[in-house]
């Protein structure tokens, strides 16, 4: 009986060890499970934007419409001419120049004015419309409104803050009177004081800034920025310099210069100049035998591609009169105007005697129809005189 209870007590103990193990076991933590992988967010991609297409500037123009803007033709101060008038009115030219001298006033100069630009059909780019009012000399607009304009000599003896705020004024006045374009200043140096009496286009005229690089750049500089400041748009002359020749080609023929050079002061003027804001250029229509002895600036591609290369100017490039002045007179009215477009240019000037510009118009037209290179040359200066008249002061 001894033995059965010590089985019975050793059953006993064997039974509470296993169940003492056993609650043991529930007591030991169970492995932490494995975090799971939090996903990505899902990103859409952000479509790339179609690109705004440009608008082309000569949509909608037919040929006749953009070779119009390429010129600008002349009508006396004092009254309107019939052919400049229908050159508005019908071929939607791209300005018109007022010549001769008046001293009318701003008021009836308006009223001129108004006379043209009324003729614009709704739609079509803003006529220029241009004069010389240089001062001395050559001021075309006098009277009530106008003020005495000093020559470019004087002014040049005013500070530069001084010639911009007087320019601004003369700009304001201008703009009264409907002008919005000026062709000045004369941005030429003169060779010097001494030879200025010999240099009959400029020096005998006064209308000298001065005789070296710096003193002009900075002059005329200050005359632009002033005009822009009254609203104007200034034009800068008569690239590539005027001021070393000893005829003028208004009046003579054959005019050569054998002094300015492609990378000379005469050029870095307009280097200078043309960065500080909107402006025109005129070219000469004088020869220049150390650039391109074979023809007149204004019928150079080598004279225009210093301006374009060199200087580094996209804007406007005009011409001197191609109309009345004797420099171009060995050539015919059509071959003046297509001989310029060739080299480049962009707004012919026919100023002194609008009526050749029909047969100026005629010729454009013909060459642009059965030359399509020369098409093309049409509608790149009228893209950039309609920029230019779109980024009037």
């Amino acid at each position: 009986m001894r033995h059965d209870r010590g089985v019975k007590n050793a059953t006993r103990s064997t039974i509470l060890l296993l169940l003492a193990a056993v609650a043991l076991t529930g007591c030991v933590p169970e492995p932490a499970p494995s975090p799971t992988a939090t996903a990505a967010p899902t990103v859409t991609p952000t479509p790339t934007p179609t690109p705004t297409p440009t608008p082309d500037p000569l949509a909608g123009m037919s040929l006749e419409d953009k070779v119009g803007q390429m010129f600008m033709v002349g009508t006396s101060a004092n009254g309107a001419d019939p052919t400049t008038l229908a050159a508005v009115r019908d071929d939607h030219v791209g300005g018109i120049f007022l010549h001769g001298r008046s001293g009318a006033g701003v008021q009836a100069t308006a009223d001129l004015v108004r006379g043209f630009t009324s003729l614009v059909p709704a739609g079509q780019p803003g006529l220029w419309v241009a004069t010389d009012q240089e001062g001395g000399d050559v001021q075309v607009l006098s009277g009530p409104g106008f003020d005495g304009i000093p020559s470019a000599n004087d002014q040049g003896q005013q500070d530069d803050a001084t010639l911009r705020g007087n320019a601004a004024t003369w700009g304001r006045q201008l703009a009264e009177a409907g002008v919005n374009m000026n062709l000045a200043p004369v941005a030429d140096i003169v060779t010097s004081p001494d030879t200025a009496g010999g240099n009959p286009p400029i020096g005998q005229l006064n209308r000298e800034y001065g005789y070296d690089e710096a003193t002009v750049a900075a002059k005329a500089g200050a005359f632009a920025e002033g005009l822009r400041d009254g609203g104007v748009l200034p034009t800068l002359k008569h690239f590539p310099g005027l001021g070393h020749v000893g005829e003028n080609t208004d009046t003579s023929s054959g005019v050569t210069d054998d002094f300015v050079t492609a990378d000379g002061p005469d050029v870095g003027v307009y280097s200078a100049v043309l960065p500080e804001g909107p402006a025109i250029v005129m070219l000469s229509t004088a020869v220049y035998a150390r650039i391109d002895a074979n023809a007149p600036a204004a019928f150079s591609p080598t004279v225009v591609g210093v301006l374009r290369d060199t200087v580094g100017f996209d804007g406007v490039v005009t011409t001197d009169d191609l109309s009345a002045a004797q420099q171009v007179q060995p050539w015919s009215p059509a071959d003046r105007a297509t001989l310029a477009i060739d080299a480049g240019v962009d707004l012919l000037l026919v100023s002194a005697d609008p009526s050749v510009y029909p047969e100026m118009r005629q010729a454009v037209l013909a060459r642009a129809q059965a030359d399509p290179a020369f098409a093309a040359k049409v509608d790149a200066a009228t893209t950039r005189v309609l920029a230019a008249k779109a980024a009037m002061p």
